[in-house]
């Protein structure tokens, strides 16, 4: 292990893999420390998977600015990095006239950010655009998409680690102090794993961004944690649903309210709830918060159907904004003057998705006025993802079989997944091994089984091609182990 470092990264989601991949373009040493054991455990996987347009942001607000630009240049991040990716529009819906001033000023907001082609439509309009969605009247923002917030994460993670980023995973943050070496402060970073040394440091820790903030003497910001819950609908439910259908929001909401989303692989999102909790990892599902969402997304969504329910999850935003205020601070990114060689990343909840890669270039613009940065001349740009081979043509199909016979056998029944693809996975550049890791890579145990039938297969894999017994396969997290012996498959 490289002694120390010129950057070390605290933080592995979607934005720190971001700020990682923008700063392999320079010749700069960079590390990434993430605590739980891939990088989509947390916020950056459990969350509806949209390419916000930016009407919803305050204009003049950091996250007004990084959502439109992400969104206008998503495009091209898409196709360096092979993400999938659809611009699917979007409907926020309405059936007042208290429903429809309010649209008219989400409009008028959008396009005081440079939201391009927004619309407000009547029902006839709403018919025609997705004939399933109940409505009066609604906004129309065509430049929304949709997107597999997993993939987009592993991509951005996988291409820092191609271009000489060095991932620690399962290293939990204890203690950071300063010592004194050649001369110089550096940050002595101390883990569950091990001890790391950096110039500079870059909170970019989400949920645990205030705990990290205070290690380095930073006491002024607090994460609130805020629980949204989620039904997931399967692909029979998807024929139904081409976009993105919102209510109208309720600015005291710590969200966007309950709405429908289908998923870049045909399966729909209901949610999510905005509930405040107290601890930051309760990924809990609630009776009465299921409920709920049958109720208010049916009203938008009527052709829910209880055969159609396949699985439940929740996911956590990391507000600035207690319960009591309600609604949203702005994004706090922070070049700190009172703690030297460290930019502080707080209050990164959505639009983070679709703001990480102007995040990330903002970032190394703040470093760069402290540090001349000289460019990477090996960087590639260019990630290549896991083919999936049920998208393949027939022809192609038949050629991938004749490469690798293990494209001739299917894992994963519900989703057509080969063990070929499997085998890849287990084979990733982050050198992830856990069950879900392979889940969140191919859509294996995604179909309507839920990994039923090729939950114990994908274990094997992992057992005979990193060598481990089956008590050490674990399913996500540290101490999730799948079995206590030896199992059959």
């Amino acid at each position: 292990m490289k002694n120390t470092y010129d950057i070390a990264i605290i933080g592995g989601g979607v934005v720190g893999s971001s700020i990682a991949r923008e700063f392999s373009k320079y010749n700069l040493s960079t590390c990434v420390l993430e605590k739980e054991l891939d990088v989509c455990c947390e916020t950056s996987g459990r969350n509806s998977g949209v390419l916000h347009a930016g009407f919803n942001n305050k204009p003049g607000t950091l996250m007004a600015k990084f959502c439109v630009e992400g969104n206008q240049k998503f495009d091209e991040v898409a196709n360096e990095l092979d993400i999938p990716f659809k611009r699917s529009g979007k409907l926020v819906v309405g059936f007042t006239n208290d429903d429809k001033e309010k649209l008219i000023k989400m409009k008028e907001q959008g396009e005081a950010n440079n939201v391009f082609g927004l619309e407000i439509i009547n029902k006839d309009r709403i018919k025609e655009l997705s004939p399933f969605i109940e409505g009066e009247f609604a906004l129309y923002s065509p430049s929304t998409g949709i997107l597999n917030p997993f993939i987009y994460t592993i991509a951005m993670a996988e291409n820092a680690v191609e271009n000489g980023v060095n991932y620690f995973l399962g290293n939990e943050v204890l203690n950071i102090k300063k010592e004194i070496c050649e001369d110089k402060e550096i940050y002595e970073i101390k883990t569950n794993k091990g001890t790391y040394k950096s110039r500079w440091i870059i909170n970019s820790a989400g949920l645990n961004s205030d705990k990290i903030g205070k290690m380095l003497g930073i006491k002024e910001y607090t994460i609130h944690p805020c629980r949204g819950e989620y039904f997931i609908l399967d692909q029979k439910a998807g024929q139904f649903l081409n976009m993105p259908a919102y209510p109208v929001p309720n600015p005291k909401a710590g969200g966007l309210g309950i709405h429908l989303t289908p998923s870049i692989d045909g399966n729909v999102f209901i949610g999510p709830s905005s509930e405040y909790i107290d601890e930051k990892d309760d990924y809990s599902v609630t009776k009465d918060v299921m409920d709920l969402l049958i109720k208010d997304g049916g009203r938008i969504f009527p052709h829910i159907k209880k055969e159609h329910f396949i699985r439940n999850f929740s996911g956590i935003r990391p507000k600035l904004v207690g319960k009591d205020q309600g609604g949203y601070d702005d994004f706090k990114i922070e070049l700190r003057e009172d703690i030297p060689n460290l930019i502080n990343l707080t209050g990164i909840e959505s639009p983070g998705l679709t703001s990480a890669v102007p995040i990330a270039k903002y970032v190394v613009s703040l470093l760069s006025q402290k540090e001349s940065l000289k460019e990477n001349p090996h960087f590639n740009k260019y990630r290549k993802g896991i083919t999936c081979f049920n998208d393949q043509p027939l022809e192609i199909k038949r050629k991938l079989i004749e490469e690798d016979e293990n494209y001739g056998e299917v894992i994963c029944r519900c989703e057509t997944i080969t063990k070929a693809e499997i085998l890849e996975a287990i084979n990733n550049p982050l050198g992830v091994d856990t069950v879900t890791g392979i889940k969140y890579r191919t859509r294996a145990m995604m179909g309507r089984c839920q990994g039923g039938y090729c939950q114990t297969r994908i274990a094997n894999l992992i057992k005979e091609e990193k060598n481990k017994k089956e008590e050490e396969i674990l399913y996500c997290r540290k101490d999730s182990n799948m079995f206590v012996g030896k199992v059959r498959v």
